[in-house]
C-alpha cells in the first residue's frame, strides 16, 4: 500500500530531496558548528526521521532553532553529560545543556542497559533541550525486543483547563512495542490537541487551523495560528473545558510534567526556556525500557500483539472511514514511500537551509 500521512500541498510549494542527502547536509551543519561527528549524526538522524515519517513539525524545519541555540551559547556542543545518581534499575542524568537528541539517546541507551540487567530501566533527565520526536527514543528499545517509553516537557504553550495563557508544554508521550511483522506499535502524541510544530506548519502554509486547536488571549476559540502562538495558547487533548475531556488531556500533560521535571529537578511550567534563547532551557525528559523476556518469551508477546492488532482491525468498519489504523502504521508507510521517492521539503524551509549553509560554511547539495 502506497501512503503518505501528510502529502505536500500545494505540491508546487515543495521540493523533494533524498533521505541520505538531507541526512548528510544536516549532519554537516552540526559538525561545522563544533558538534562531534557522532553526535551530529545522532541529531541529524532524529530530525530527518521526523520528516521521513511525515512529522514535518519536528523535522528540518526546526534546524534554525538549533543553530541559534548553539550560537547563543544556550546549547553546548560538547556537554559533560553525567549520571548524577543511579541504582540497578534507575538513573538521574544531567544533560549539561547539550543537544536534546544527544542527551536523549544517551539516556535511552542507559535505560535499555538497565532493563537488560534488571528487567526494567527508567531514567529521568534534567538540563537538556528540545529532543525532537519522542517516538525516536521509544523505538530504540525495539532493536532489543523491549517496550520503550519516552516523555518530555517543553516550553509553556498550553492553557490548562480553566486557565488563560500558556502554562504547560505540549508534553508528548511515546510508547513502542515490537510485533511479529512490521510495523511495530508506536504511539507518539502530544498531550495537546495539536503540537506547536503543527501550528507553525499551518502558519508557514498560510492556512487556518481547525477550531478547537487553540484559543486567543481572551479564551475564545481561534483558527488563526499566528494569533494562537503570539498571544493565545494551545488546548489540551479534549479541547476547551471538560465536556469532551479537556481536563483529561490536562491531567496527562501534568503527569508528564511530574515524571520529566518535578522528579528530575528540571525547569517546570513557565521556567522552561527555548532552544534558541540566550539562557539554558533546562528541559526534562523521562525514558523507560521494559525487558519483555522477563515476563514471557518474546515471540509469545509478539504473537499476542499480532492477535491484538488483527482483532482491532477486524472490527466492523464505520461508514465514514476507509480503514482502521493502528498507531505507527501511517508513519511507517510514509517512511517507506519517502525513502523510495524522496522527502518533500517546503520552499521556505529549503531556503532557510540554504541560508544556514551559507552562514556556517557548508556545501548546499541542491539547486532550487
Amino acid at each position: 500500500m502506497r501512503y503518505d500521512k501528510s502529502p505536500p500541498f500545494p505540491p508546487e510549494e515543495f521540493l523533494t530531496v533524498r533521505y541520505e542527502e538531507l541526512l548528510g547536509f544536516v549532519s554537516s551543519v552540526f559538525s561545522r558548528l563544533g558538534v562531534p561527528d557522532e553526535d551530529a549524526r545522532v541529531v541529524a538522524e532524529n530530525l530527518v526521521a521526523a520528516d521521513l515519517r511525515g512529522i514535518e513539525s519536528h523535522g528540518v524545519a526546526r534546524l534554525r532553532r538549533y543553530v541559534e541555540g548553539i550560537r547563543r551559547g544556550a546549547v553546548k556542543v560538547r556537554p559533560n553529560i553525567r549520571v548524577v545518581s543511579e541504582g540497578p534499575s534507575f538513573a538521574l542524568v544531567d544533560g549539561d545543556s547539550g543537544l536534546g537528541q544527544v542527551v536523549g539517546s544517551f539516556s535511552m541507551r542507559l535505560a535499555i542497559r538497565k532493563a537488560r540487567e534488571s528487567g526494567l530501566g527508567f531514567v529521568t533527565v534534567r538540563m537538556s533541550n528540545h529532543y525532537g520526536i519522542a517516538g525516536y527514543y521509544a523505538m530504540m528499545a525495539l532493536d532489543h525486543d523491549m517496550i520503550g517509553v519516552s516523555m518530555t516537557n517543553s516550553r509553556p504553550l498550553v492553557a490548562h483547563t480553566g486557565a488563560l495563557g500558556k502554562w504547560l508544554g505540549t508534553n508528548p508521550i511515546a510508547v513502542a512495542a515490537p510485533t511479529v511483522r512490521p510495523p511495530p506499535f508506536v504511539l507518539d502524541m502530544a498531550t495537546s490537541v495539536a503540537p506547536i510544530g503543527k501550528m507553525e506548519e499551518y502558519s508557514r502554509l498560510r492556512r487556518k487551523v481547525p477550531l478547537g486547536w487553540g484559543i486567543d488571549s481572551q479564551g475564545r476559540p481561534c483558527d488563526d495560528p499566528d494569533v494562537i502562538m503570539r498571544e493565545g495558547a494551545l488546548l489540551p487533548l479534549g479541547g476547551l473545558g471538560e465536556v469532551f475531556g479537556g481536563h483529561k488531556g490536562y491531567g496527562l500533560a501534568l503527569m508528564v510534567e511530574i515524571f520529566t521535571s518535578v522528579l528530575s529537578g528540571a525547569a517546570m511550567l513557565r521556567e522552561v526556556g527555548q532552544t534558541e534563547a540566550p539562557r539554558p532551557a533546562n528541559v526534562g525528559h523521562f525514558f523507560m525500557a521494559i525487558d519483555i523476556s522477563r515476563f514471557m518469551p518474546v515471540e509469545e508477546f509478539k504473537e499476542r500483539m499480532e492477535r491484538l492488532r488483527e482483532a482491532l482491525k477486524g472490527a466492523p468498519l464505520h461508514p465514514e472511514f476507509e480503514r482502521i489504523w493502528i498507531h505507527g502504521e501511517k508513519s511507517y508507510l510514509t517512511s517507506l514511500r519517502r525513502m523510495e521517492e524522496g522527502i518533500p521539503v517546503h520552499r521556505r524551509v529549503f531556503e532557510e537551509m540554504r541560508q544556514i549553509a551559507l552562514e556556517v560554511g557548508v556545501e548546499f547539495p541542491w539547486e532550487a
